[in-house]
């Protein structure tokens, strides 16, 4: 595949930045680099030292040199660059972000084919996803990776335009006024798509008028604009800017005059019919799903078509299009580029909405068979989205080996040979151990893979052929095509288990790690709690993302708690709280770092060291308690001078910290106390640090002592529930992100009469007849027993379902009588078609016209109807509040028989 081209010479003049370089040379940039993490080859790579409130790429210049990194652009030349500067070639700018976007700007000047940029509160990846599907057959088109929407995601993603392609559909997503003017700079959409408005990021702007403004930048170079007229707040916006003036739109409406104007939107099984009216002329798609989202992003692709179809809608000349009577002829008029056009038909692009596909939002991490750990990003394939998935395989340590398994790639457009070459080269470089190939492209490339392999032309013939018992201790990448059935192969390899099952968000997880590293002063290192299984959160898996995100130090509550971590490739350093005397030898052998909170334990530690021939530390490092006012563990005042004694006197002893707990940080009323706290600890930590001659870390905040008492970091600071998305108030609730949804499903409906009891010992009393439904989940999960007999409520698609009764160890009774009688009906496996026949609802409130109206298939409730006990819309704090408890006992009380599913949005 030909790739960017630049001289760094180039790059520095693109960039108006200077050039330092050594020995004359000029090398050539093919590649983009800003996180060191995913350096996958060395060669023909710019490192972009990228500086934002929490990190600086500088800092790893010296490192990436080491990997043979030898292109770098930085807004500062010091120490230890400067040291390697005659060695390599820097290009110094004041801003590196912003030279990345004018390199990425330069780039897409190179080409004159068509870019759809699309913009709104939802809807933008779906559409993006949909319009590749809908189009790729008959074109070569560069689109976002993902959700690569920033102002650091959207020059990424152009930089990967070349001239094998011929259309281009990026997206655009801003969180704050200013930001939109430089993506429009990167993404010169021709064709503009405008998806939706709504609350997103709206407590940046200072109304939902200026975010909608800042958003239709996007398009003030565009030649034409597509939105929903019934979004009226877009159309009050262009209307009352002359920037606009001359922007030509394509609108569409269900109850306003637009281009296109829907007519009714009929909802069957699970399908939905959608036929509007354009130019006086009917036209009608089918579309395999029934949620409203869908049905949106679905009529915004249509009109996309539309515009790009003349036998739809002859319009002259936009931009680059040149319009035939049956075909659309797109053309690259680019210097650069030899002039090339593709044609098709039309007509049949309308039929390909019928085989729309859903869009995998998220890559999940699982358990699977005989202890590996699986992968799955089974939705989509191509080499683009491989990489990414790629990054994340890398990230897991757990296993040594690594495998993938993957489908063709398909409608690239490009060469076969050189495609599968290309990926050839990325897995070796992923240092991927084995392929499984499945499909017949795949099959004919077998030489291309100098690594264990095997290849299958279809999924049912490698699940035929292949023995899955040869699956073992490793890390397997499930990365395939839809039309390939990818999800037959997770069924057969992922553990067992039952309905149940807690989902961790990791992008949240890093939102929220982020979040605290903006509260902290310059080098302030960072220790994340592990201990509980990670606040009910998973052991390795969540330990993985933290060790590649950098922090600094992991906790742990027990020695065995970091053995498992040592076991599975985490190599930073771990505190255990609470040593153990058996656990002693084990510490010291796996290189984990004790507490020291009392004398005992103290003398323990050294008799452990003296008898061990196992320990792989020189010298022990430990961790110094000291008890400020919690009386619970550590030293006290008066035991500091026979503590500094003793350790004088032990110099293979290393105090590696000093810390204490607050006991009370959350609580505003006890602010007071909690500065007499912090202010013992700076004294009492004083005299230790007095008597040693070497650097020792200090910190006493937690979670919300870094929100609530930034004067108090010391050197480290222990985050802890805050990381899991739980905050000690409103104000900083609003700046965390939940990470972990726990949800089940309905596994039986029954009817039950007045009169009638539910469940153990019979509390649960039907006063009139009622439908309650059976969910898989109890206190054997850790659904709290105290939550029975209306205490709690489970949620059925946003509605509230009052547990009725006890509940019991495997299973919980819920009401759902009034979700029924809020509008729902209840599907019952013995009803008839006809109980089962769409009602219509009129959704535009437009009485006078029966034709405006929308059909809505009967209830989805039903057997296997989601059910979320906590979640995003539904924190775990109201369920510990139910109970009169706090989130941290509902969270580490989550069963582990309860299976984790990690994903990345």
């Amino acid at each position: 595949m030909k790739v960017p081209e630049y001289t760094v010479s180039e790059i520095a003049r693109i960039c108006h930045g200077k050039l330092y370089s050594h020995k004359n040379n000029d090398p050539v940039v093919h590649d983009l680099l800003i996180d060191s993490r995913r350096l996958i080859q060395s060669e023909h790579c710019l490192f972009i030292a990228l500086v934002s409130g929490r990190n600086d790429g500088h800092r790893f210049i010296a490192e990436l040199y080491e990997k043979g990194v030898r292109n770098f652009l930085v807004s500062s030349i010091q120490h230890p660059v400067s040291s390697i500067q005659d060695q390599a070639s820097f290009i110094l700018v004041p801003d590196t972000l912003a030279a990345l976007q004018d390199l990425a700007a330069f780039h897409r000047r190179q080409f004159t084919f068509p870019v759809v940029g699309i913009t709104g509160s939802n809807g933008k990846t779906i559409i993006k996803e949909w319009l590749f599907q809908l189009l790729s057959p008959d074109l070569k088109i560069i689109r976002s990776p993902k959700s690569y929407n920033s102002q650091i995601g959207v020059p990424l993603s152009v930089w990967k335009m070349t001239p094998e392609h011929n259309f281009a559909i990026f997206e655009a997503g801003i969180s704050q006024p200013g930001e939109m003017e430089k993506l429009e700079n990167v993404i010169h959409p021709s064709i503009g798509l405008f998806t939706n408005t709504g609350p997103a990021h709206d407590e940046h702007f200072n109304s939902r008028r200026q975010k909608v403004e800042e958003k239709l930048k996007l398009f003030k170079h565009s030649e034409i604009l597509i939105y929903c007229a019934d979004y009226e707040l877009i159309s009050e916006c262009l209307q009352a800017d002359r920037l606009y003036r001359n922007l030509k739109t394509f609108t569409w409406s269900r109850n306003n005059d637009a281009d296109l104007k829907i007519n009714s939107i009929e909802k069957v099984t699970n399908k939905t019919n959608i036929s509007a009216t354009f130019h006086s002329e009917t036209i009608s798609i089918d579309i395999p799903f029934i949620d409203d989202a869908s049905i949106e992003n679905a009529i915004h692709c249509l009109v996309t078509i539309l515009i790009l179809d003349p036998g739809c809608w002859m319009l002259d000349e936009i931009s680059n299009f040149k319009f035939q009577s049956s075909s659309l002829e797109i053309q690259n008029r680019s210097q650069k580029n030899p002039a090339s056009s593709i044609q098709y038909p039309g007509s049949s692009i309308l039929d390909r909405f019928s085989s729309l596909t859903p869009i995998a939002m998220r890559l999940e991490l699982k358990e699977a068979i005989n202890h590996c750990s699986l992968i799955n990003d089974s939705y989509n394939s191509d080499i683009n989205s491989l990489s990414i998935a790629l990054n994340f395989l890398n990230q897991q340590n757990q296993h040594l080996k690594k495998t993938i398994i993957l489908s063709d790639i398909l409608q690239t457009g490009r060469e076969k040979d050189g495609l599968y070459r290309e990926i050839s080269e990325l897995l070796l470089n992923h240092h991927i151990d084995r392929i499984i190939g499945i499909g017949r492209d795949l099959v004919k490339q077998t030489d291309k893979f100098p690594m264990d392999k095997a290849f299958f032309t279809s999924t049912d013939e490698f699940l035929h052929q292949f023995p899955v018992s040869s699956f073992q201790n490793e890390t397997i990448l499930l990365k395939g095509a839809r039309l390939f059935e990818f999800e037959k192969i997770s069924q057969v390899l992922q553990q067992k288990a039952h309905e149940t099952v807690m989902e961790i968000n990791l992008d949240a997880l890093i939102h929220n790690l982020n979040h605290y590293r903006s509260l902290l002063k310059p080098g302030t290192k960072t220790m994340a709690m592990v201990k509980a299984f990670s606040y009910g959160s998973g052991s390795y898996e969540i330990a993985s993302v933290l060790q590649f995100h950098r922090v600094d130090y992991l906790a742990v509550a027990y020695a065995d708690e970091g053995v498992e971590l040592r076991k599975a490739g985490i190599h930073l350093p771990i505190m255990v709280m609470s040593p153990e005397e058996e656990s002693l030898d084990t510490l010291l052998k796996y290189n984990l770092e004790p507490e020291i909170y009392n004398f005992r334990i103290l003398d323990l530690l050294l008799e452990a060291i003296l008898q061990n021939q196992t320990s792989i530390q020189e010298e022990v490092r430990i961790h110094v308690k000291l008890d400020t006012g919690m009386h619970r563990l550590g030293f006290g005042p008066q035991e500091l001078n026979p503590l500094i004694n003793r350790l004088t006197l032990n110099p293979n002893l290393h105090i590696q910290s000093v810390f204490s707990h607050l006991a009370a940080s959350e609580d505003p009323k006890e602010d007071d106390f909690t500065g007499k706290q912090i202010a013992l600890f700076e004294t009492m930590s004083n005299r230790i640090l007095d008597h040693f001659g070497y650097s020792i870390l200090r910190h006493i905040l937690n979670s919300a002592g870094v929100w609530r008492f930034p004067e108090a970091q010391f050197d480290m600071v222990r985050l802890g529930i805050g990381l899991y998305g739980i905050g000690s108030d409103t104000v900083e609730q609003s700046k965390l992100r939940n990470v972990s949804t726990l949800k089940s499903v309905i596994t039986q409906i029954k009817k039950v009469q007045a009169g009638d009891t539910i469940g153990y010992n019979r509390r649960g009393v039907a006063l009139d007849d009622r439908i309650i439904a059976l969910v898989p989940i109890g206190y054997a999960d850790g659904l709290n027993r105290r939550l029975g007999n209306g205490a709690g409520k489970l949620y059925i698609q946003g509605k509230p379902a009052p547990i009725i009764g006890n509940v019991c160890m495997d299973l919980t009774m819920i009401d759902i009588t009034e979700i029924q009688d809020a509008g729902y009906r209840i599907q019952d496996k013995n009803e008839g078609t006809d109980q089962k026949m769409a009602i219509i609802e009129n959704r535009l409130g437009n009485k006078s016209n029966p034709e405006s109206c929308i059909l809505y298939p009967a209830s989805c409730i039903s057997e296997g109807t989601e059910v979320i006990i906590f979640g995003d819309d539904h924190p775990v704090m109201e369920l510990a509040q139910a109970i009169g408890t706090i989130p941290y006992e509902v969270l580490t009380g989550i069963s582990r028989r309860v299976k984790r599913i990690y994903y990345y949005e």
